[in-house]
């Protein structure tokens, strides 16, 4: 079984993932409402938005799309986190993906981690940063 992370987005779902790939790595790949067997039951100025974005980074998958017309709600009550297990690392992911965001705790040193920061990126979603603890 896997769980993956779907999140999403008012209408700039094809910007974030190319962010996310320049930031985190891996691969994303996009499939567009007009460019689905549903092309021609999407609206003229919905067809070049992302109905499916799927990220591969390593083992792990990040999927999102942009939500249809007046369905988005936000995004609340969960956070994308990534975890590393060098600081130098989680300080280059931290400063690309909150770049143009909104930084809530800045990355720092905690009793569980030498890094870990959380943020709300350019696009509305919430990331968490953490480098594990080596004893």
């Amino acid at each position: 079984m896997n769980i993956n992370t779907y999140l999403a987005f008012n209408g700039n779902c094809g910007d974030a993932f190319q962010f996310y790939e320049q930031c985190l790595g891996g691969k994303a790949e996009m499939m567009k409402y007009g460019d689905s067997p549903m092309a021609d039951q999407t609206p003229a100025d919905f067809k070049d938005k992302v109905m499916h974005a799927r990220l591969q980074v390593g083992d792990q998958v990040l999927m999102g799309a942009d939500s249809p017309k007046g369905m988005f709600n936000g995004n609340h009550g969960f956070s994308v986190s990534v975890h590393v297990t060098d600081p130098a690392e989680a300080e280059r992911i931290f400063n690309a993906l909150s770049q143009g965001g909104n930084v809530h705790m800045p990355l720092g040193k905690t009793f569980w981690s030498p890094a870990f920061g959380v943020f709300i990126d350019r696009f509305g979603i919430p990331w968490m940063v953490n480098c594990e603890q080596h004893n």
